[in-house]
Order: C-alpha cells, then structure tokens, then sequence
C-alpha cells in the first residue's frame, strides 16, 4: 500500500526483503515531474538504510514503465535536491540523480515495460539489473527536435553502430533487441516479467547486503576507470548547447502553444510513437 506522503509512487514489499516502487501516474505514461523523482529518490535511500531491504524493483504502473520527463511541468522548479545553477542546470541535474542511484549499496532493479522513452531509459539504465518485456518500446525521440541525451549513456551499453543509429534516427528497439545490444539482462513475455523479476530479487537479496555492496562497487569502479562518469558528465555539456540551436529554439516555441501537436508533429513523418497510436497523454 502507499503511504500517505506517496503521491506519485506506490511502495510495497512483494517477497521478502525485497522493495518494489511502482511509478504510478499511469494517465501521464509515468513521466517525471520532480514530485514523483523526490518520491523516489527518498525511497531508494531509505532503502538502503533499512536493514530489512536488501534489493529494489523499479516498475511502472499502467501500459508504461515511463515515457521521459513531464514537460508539462516547470522541471526547474522544486528539484529534489540541489545542483549547480546556469547553463546546463538541467542535464547536470539529470545525471546527478543517475549517480545518487548508481551509488547505492543495494542493488535495484528496472522492470521495463511498455513505452520506456527519453528520461525513462536514463531512469531504467541508473538501475543495476533491467529485465524488459519482449513488445517494450525503448528510444530517445528527443534528439529529432530537441537534444541528445541528458545522459549520454547509449555508447557505453550499446556500442557505437547502435548507439549512433538511435541517436540519428530517434528510432525505438524492441525488448529483444535491447537485450541482444546490452541495454538490459534479458527479454522476457509481458506475461512473464513479473515473476521473472521477483525470481531474480530473490536470488540478489540471499547475498548478504554487506557483501553485496562491494560485489556492485567491483563492477562500477572498472567502469570508472574506462571513464564513464567523466563521459556522461561531459554529455550534460553537449546537451546544454543543443538547447542554443535555432531548430530547438523553435522546437521550445511549438512546446510552448500545445504539447500535444508539437510531439506529433515531431513523430508524425516517421509514423511511431504517438503517431503509431493515440499515446497522446504525457511523454517526452
């Protein structure tokens, strides 16, 4: 059940020592508002305090894990925690909250299904495990109107080819191709995910939690040392400069007089996402 200071998110305990958070603005496609990424933040550190959590699901209620940010809503406005004022607040702002959950001591868990669009994959790939639907629909639409990633993790999973083809095309790949790529551990049926995911918790919560946490750290250090942090961090500056161009400029114009029309307008020559079916409420 979800506590009363959970607006956005729903927190329960489906097997032993396991949490599972379940973003739940299910008429909005999941899209983050900074309401709902406090929420979540909070609970993915008190997790980690609780001695009776030893790993985290992160799932999405409704026909979505998430479809990105909420740019219905001022994202500027009322972050969860502060970051750095200026030019790039924002892509700063976003990868700061990829590491908060990048350097928890427990492991969490991203169960992907539905749309997983924009600030969805950088969501899904902050997680240490990502088990996906087989139908799930994860991309980046934004770099046709708007930017490259916030977080320009899509290299170091994917490899250059596909990375490139996603960030010069927009194109979604399914859940199978996201497990063939390496964006996630495995595909599984929709049907299926969910007593996949709990099988695997399970599985991670028999580690014990103190061990567990330098089993994670073993792996994210060699990524250090390969230069991830410095790479994606560097991308918040490419990010912030896309915003300066005269087509994003106008992109932000047409946002401005109707969501709605302007992401179909964006979608609509390559006939998918929104154009493919009425998913006209909340993506990015």
């Amino acid at each position: 059940m979800s506590t009363p200071q959970h607006q956005f998110i729903i927190v329960d305990r489906p097997r032993e020592n396991v949490s599972r958070i379940t973003l739940n603005r299910p008429e909005n496609r999941n899209a983050l508002n900074n309401g709902l990424r406090g929420e979540l933040y909070a609970t993915l550190e008190e997790n980690d305090r609780n001695p009776d959590v030893r790993v985290t699901i992160i799932r999405g209620a409704g026909k979505a894990f998430c479809a990105g940010y909420d740019l219905k809503s001022n994202n500027s406005e009322d972050q969860p925690f502060h970051t750095a004022g200026g030019d790039g607040n924002w892509s700063r702002h976003v990868v700061d909250g990829f590491l908060r959950v990048w350097d928890l001591g427990k492991p969490v868990i991203a169960q992907v299904h539905g749309y997983c669009l924009a600030g969805g994959t950088e969501l899904a790939t902050s997680c240490d495990l990502v088990y996906v639907a087989e139908d799930a629909q994860i991309g980046y639409p934004v770099v046709r109107s708007m930017s490259p990633p916030d977080n320009q993790f899509f290299p170091w999973l994917l490899g250059m080819r596909n990375a490139m083809e996603m960030m010069l095309t927009g194109t979604a790949i399914s859940g199978i191709e996201a497990a063939e790529y390496g964006f996630a551990n495995r595909a599984y049926p929709e049907a299926e995910l969910e007593s996949a995911v709990l099988e695997v918790a399970e599985r991670v919560a028999k580690v014990p939690p103190d061990l567990q946490q330098i089993n994670k750290r073993a792996v994210h250090r060699q990524m250090d040392a390969m230069g991830i942090r410095a790479a994606i961090r560097t991308g918040t500056e490419i990010q912030a400069l896309a915003f300066h161009t005269k087509s994003t400029q106008a992109h932000f114009k047409e946002l401005a007089a109707g969501l709605t029309d302007a992401l179909t307008k964006r979608d609509g020559k390559f006939g998918d996402y929104r154009t493919e079916e009425d998913n006209s409420k909340g993506d990015t």
